[in-house]
């Protein structure tokens, strides 16, 4: 074969590795965009999942409620055990020595001495892990004796209506914390040992969505304003499920028979142009009343008029300030 036929089959097999090589790069390409596509799509899934779980948790905030505190139960109940000392360990290490035979090759060897040295003190040993275990255990018993101890003095303080044992309680149990996490806050003030007054500050601007999100029919990420009688509607239901979720928690843990709740909004001052901190619902809910509802079916918002209740709200406007209820 000539110098320049093999050249051109050189040439040649060098132009199929390009060739298959172009393709591969084209076909790697494709895939690239397929997988930034279904990026895409992944992304767009997750963030209407974000905002339809946000949705869910502004009208599901007053379904939630801690354990009820039976602080009768705990002001009459038995200290824990003191425990007993036990010799377990040092039985088990006697059994042992009791049953020792001396095999063959302790016979053999001269061991059998030697065994019966190294079991008589592993029986030491033992009672020394016996002692120990049970001064851990005292130990503890000294630990959970001091928590029932001030478990019973804060259930007698809870029980006479002290206010400072009240709003300890309520600082340590933190029932409010998911509320917190959507954005708003409380501050509490004993009326007298059966009413509470708290004022509920929610933040519509950190809590409900500006935008609506949706997948188109090719699953794409559709966002749009949110309309306003929508998202009234929902600050509306957010407003109210947080004042029946403050009050449920505060029946579950404190011994109250009513609570006034003042929900303040962010509202403008007309007459001056500023944003201000104003009451937007104030609702004197008693326990009774309370215990009457089924949070799984009701609506917040239509709810209210179980009590008696300032509010005025607009589907298109939304709040209006309103007084503070007062009662004697």
């Amino acid at each position: 074969m000539s110098f320049m036929s093999t050249l051109r089959k050189i040439e040649k097999a060098n132009r199929r590795a390009i060739r298959a090589a172009e393709k591969r790069q084209r076909e790697l390409a494709k895939q690239r965009k397929e997988m930034a596509k279904l990026a895409d799509l992944e992304q767009a899934r997750f963030e209407v999942d974000e905002y339809e779980n946000r949705i869910d948790l502004i009208k599901s905030v007053h379904k939630e409620c801690s354990k009820v505190w039976d602080w009768k139960s705990i002001k009459s109940s038995s200290p824990p055990h003191m425990p007993e000392k036990t010799d377990k360990h040092e039985q088990l290490a006697k059994s042992k020595l009791a049953s020792y035979k001396p095999g063959l090759l302790d016979k053999i060897f001269n061991r059998s001495e030697a065994q019966v040295k190294k079991l008589e003190n592993n029986i030491e040993i033992a009672k020394k892990a016996d002692q120990k275990e049970h001064e851990e255990q005292l130990k503890q018993h000294k630990e959970e004796y001091k928590e029932w101890e001030d478990t019973v003095n804060v259930a007698e303080k809870i029980l006479t209506g002290n206010s400072e044992a009240y709003l300890y309680v309520l600082k340590k149990l933190a029932p409010f914390s998911d509320i917190s996490e959507l954005g708003s806050s409380l501050s509490f003030k004993i009326r007298n040992q059966q009413l509470m007054e708290i004022d509920l500050s929610v933040h519509s601007d950190t809590v409900i969505p500006q935008e609506v999100k949706s997948l188109t029919q090719v699953g794409k990420l559709s966002t749009k304003k949110m309309p306003k009688s929508l998202y009234y509607e929902l600050y509306q239901d957010y407003v109210c499920g947080c004042v029946l979720r403050v009050a449920r928690e505060i029946f579950a843990i404190l011994p109250l028979e009513k609570v006034i709740i003042n929900a303040l909004g962010e509202t403008l001052n007309k007459s001056t142009g500023h944003i201000e901190e104003k009451i937007i619902l104030s609702v004197l809910i008693p326990r009774n009343t309370i215990d009457s509802l089924n949070f799984d079916s009701i609506d917040c918002s239509d709810a209210m008029s179980n009590f008696i209740y300032n509010m005025k709200f607009k589907k298109t406007q939304g709040f209006e300030v309103v007084e503070k209820l007062e009662v004697n």
